[in-house]
């Protein structure tokens, strides 16, 4: 999670700040939920996405 928060703040998160509740709520949840999991490569993944790691764990288990 430590990793993650990090992450946020220092790609996402505009040094000056946001201008309301509203726009922080939508834009961070774009960030978690479209751009880091789906988008953006984890060296932890071998430069897979969060999904795409999960979609090969998925596929060699067998389990869906």
């Amino acid at each position: 999670m430590e990793r993650l928060f990090r992450s946020l703040k220092s790609e996402w998160v505009p040094s000056s700040g946001y201008g309301s509740l509203s726009d922080a709520q939508k834009d961070i949840s774009y960030y978690l939920m479209d751009y880091y999991n789906q988008q953006r490569p984890h060296r932890h993944n071998k430069g897979l996405t969060p999904v795409m790691a999960e979609n090969q764990l998925t596929l060699l288990s067998g389990i869906s």
